[in-house]
């Protein structure tokens, strides 16, 4: 059994920032891809950001410039430094990642979610 669990969402003003962390844990053997996406109300699921286990990253152009992902692999974790936010940001923010289980199963696992409102 493998889970995903994010933390970190709140209530921001426009401007201000927050950082995102989202930790696995149970039956990993090796965690390759970990990376964000975001559902704001009525809208569908959106790439934001990934890291490789390497380190290589890629975002969506709309947070370029003001996110930033990493990654601690000693610790199974992957954060998300959101700066400059405006209300367009507001979402629920998903954890992803790709897991490979002890029995050498490889799957992609998401998190429960955190929100991250801005609003003045």
């Amino acid at each position: 059994q493998v889970q995903l669990v994010e933390s970190g969402g709140g209530l921001v003003q426009p401007g201000g920032s927050l950082k995102l962390s989202c930790v696995a844990s149970g039956n990993i053997f090796r965690i390759n891809d970990m990376g964000w996406y975001r559902q704001a109300p009525g809208k569908e699921r959106d790439f934001v950001a990934d890291i490789t286990s390497g380190g290589r990253t890629t975002y969506a152009d709309s947070v370029k410039g003001r996110f930033t992902i990493s990654r601690d692999n000693a610790k199974n974790t992957v954060y998300l430094q959101v700066n400059s936010l405006k209300p367009e940001d507001t979402a629920v923010y998903y954890c992803s990642a790709r897991i490979q289980r002890m029995d050498l199963l490889v799957n992609n696992y998401w998190g429960q979610g955190t929100q991250v409102t801005v609003s003045s």
